[in-house]
């Protein structure tokens, strides 16, 4: 390790970052062109002519045809913010900044470098906020409204974006302040401990997140008596799983996409479904559903997953150690004093070419657990109804149907709907594609 550190002193770490970025940046739209250029085919491919409606194909076409054109857009400002931060030594300004602020304040010189760094934390967030909120708003109300899934008004994103700028402050701030003072308090052998203070506040998270903060943004009912709250207690019932709870959440409020999932450790399980899903789908393809985001639990997956995690965070941390008195390192990006937070942010931009191929292989494993989950629901007798489920969800959710394999392999976590179907060798229910029509009250 000491000779590859060796070696890596040897380069200029900003010019070494600058070029993998644009790289990347290349790379990525290059895949991004390849999966531009199936959404511009007007007629659906053969495959999906059991599947999908002429009509439905092309509705979807267009809506994902808008996003990427956009994200053309997006991706475009983020590599120029990006390399322009680093090129004219942005980060050095925004703390020098967050230092002038804190003594004018407070009072407090260098020698507070924890609450120096939540004041930097504060202007990068807030800087990161104003350049990225136009984009946002743009995909919201242009590209979600323009085909019909906006649900929000502009007073109901704003307070939305406030709420969670404020939990974020209340949240991040004694987090962070803890991390900082455990690296500078630990010595050498920080890493492990910091993993320790990481992996906990995750599972605080984890627990408190459904109960305390996602009730900020959106109301969970618990599920009416009848024959849907019936037939989920005895799916749940027949492969054991431990439901405590049913929930409704009015993920309408926002959007027209729709989901459910699950959450709780132990014996203390709750089932969330969004009102949209409950809307368009009848009673065995929501069971159908379930049973796929049962079928992860069933094989562990979640906890799999998890342990994964914790293995990648101990082993970046441990990386880190070799890097945080790297005096090269911080005078590259224009920094004359090494703050541990600006050491552990810039050896994540050092860090990236490997994070690229991790976030590949994950998605390979993470695709992987999604066919073993479909799998599970036909053990359990979900065949014609997960595949009606699936194309429903597609449907109405507007899901690219023509999916480039590059892409989809770099991109997704979840294969794509054909890819699924294939690999779980349901053949076609009947003659015609599935229609999905919206219900309406009489």
């Amino acid at each position: 390790m000491d000779g590859i550190l060796t070696q890596l002193d040897k380069l200029d770490y900003k010019q070494f970052v600058e070029g993998f970025t644009i790289i990347v940046y290349v790379f990525e739209q290059y895949l991004n062109y390849r999966q531009y250029t199936r959404y511009l085919m007007p007629k659906r491919p053969s495959e999906l002519a059991d599947i999908v409606t002429e009509e439905d194909f092309k509705k979807a076409q267009l809506y994902n045809y808008d996003k990427s054109r956009f994200s053309f857009v997006v991706n475009l400002w983020k590599l120029v913010e990006t390399v322009l931060m680093l090129h004219y030594d942005g980060l050095p300004k925004i703390w020098d900044a967050a230092g002038d602020i804190l003594f004018k304040v407070a009072g407090y010189g260098a020698e507070y470098e924890i609450l120096h760094s939540l004041v930097f934390l504060t202007l990068f967030t807030l800087i990161s906020t104003i350049t990225s909120t136009p984009f946002s708003l743009y995909s919201t109300f242009v590209v979600e409204q323009r085909h019909g899934f906006n649900n929000q008004t502009l007073k109901l994103y704003f307070i939305d974006l406030l709420k969670s700028q404020l939990i974020m402050a209340v949240l991040m701030f004694p987090f962070m302040s803890a991390f900082l003072w455990i690296i500078k308090s630990t010595g050498d052998n920080f890493f492990f401990y910091v993993w320790l203070i990481v992996m906990a506040f995750q599972l605080i998270i984890i627990t408190v997140y459904p109960t305390f903060i996602q009730p900020f943004f959106n109301k969970l009912t618990p599920m009416e008596d009848g024959e849907l709250r019936t037939r989920i207690e005895e799916l749940a019932a027949r492969i054991h799983f431990p439901l405590k709870k049913l929930y409704v959440i009015d993920g309408s409020k926002r959007s027209g996409h729709s989901n459910a999932y699950f959450y709780g450790f132990g014996k203390n399980k709750h089932i969330v479904l969004y009102d949209t899903l409950i809307d368009h789908s009848n009673t065995d393809e929501i069971c159908a559903v379930l049973a796929h985001e049962l079928g992860h639990w069933k094989m562990g997956h979640t906890l799999k997953l998890l342990a994964v995690n914790q293995v990648y965070l101990l082993s970046i941390f441990w990386l880190f150690s070799f890097f945080i008195h790297n005096r090269q390192l911080y005078q590259d990006f224009g920094f004359n004093t090494m703050p541990t937070l600006i050491g552990f942010l810039l050896f994540q931009f050092i860090y990236s070419p490997i994070e690229s191929v991790i976030g590949f292989l994950q998605h390979v494993y993470q695709r992987k657990n999604e066919y073993e989950a479909d799998a599970y629901a036909l053990k359990l007798g979900y065949a014609s109804t997960l595949r009606s489920a699936l194309i429903k969800l597609s449907v109405k959710n507007l899901g690219g149907f023509n999916v480039d394999p590059w892409y989809s392999a770099w991109n997704h976590s979840h294969p794509s709907l054909v890819e699924r179907l294939k690999a779980l060798g349901i053949a076609p229910t009947q003659d015609k594609p599935i229609v999905v029509e919206d219900k309406k009250e009489l």
